[in-house]
């Protein structure tokens, strides 16, 4: 009994709320604005965070399937991403076309107004060891989909 359930739980849900701590701190304390498929990949790493927390406070093993499927989601979102910067295939219109949607027509056309340029999907704004943000979420939200079919099998 190395692992127990809890353990694994417990160890998968803080794993996605690295992940998604770590996004917010290369945005807020990096300044660097995440792109449209970025901010996709944060949404299922909130949904395992919940799912965690309700597999902790219920112990119905069950829900842990959920939490494996939203890490394979985010793992999805970040392989599409990956091909993106990899210019394999193209992006989102909103990705990879300059979007400027969010942007009200008034500051468009207000000169004083400070509008940031959108930011590009196809672009690789951070990489460790040739791997990109994406590539790693990929990476690291695999490892958590293991993690999350081991607690759903383990029968504590």
């Amino acid at each position: 009994m190395l692992f127990p359930r809890r353990n694994l739980t417990l160890l998968a849900t803080l794993g996605s709320a690295g992940l998604l701590g770590g996004a917010f701190a290369f945005q807020y304390i990096g300044g660097m604005a995440p792109c449209q498929l970025c901010l996709y990949q944060r949404w299922p790493h909130g949904a395992a965070i919940l799912i965690g927390l309700l597999v902790l406070a219920t112990g119905w093993r069950g829900l842990a399937w959920a939490g494996a499927l939203a890490a394979l989601a985010t793992a999805g979102i970040g392989m599409f991403h990956v091909g993106v910067e990899q210019l394999w295939w193209e992006g989102l219109a909103t990705c990879t076309a300059g979007s400027i949607s969010g942007i009200s027509t008034a500051d468009l056309l207000n000169p004083a107004a400070d509008v940031a340029a959108p930011v590009r999907c196809d672009q690789i704004a951070w990489s460790l060891f040739g791997i990109s943000m994406a590539g790693w979420n990929v990476i690291l939200s695999l490892g958590l989909a293991g993690v999350w079919v081991m607690a759903a099998r383990k029968a504590d």
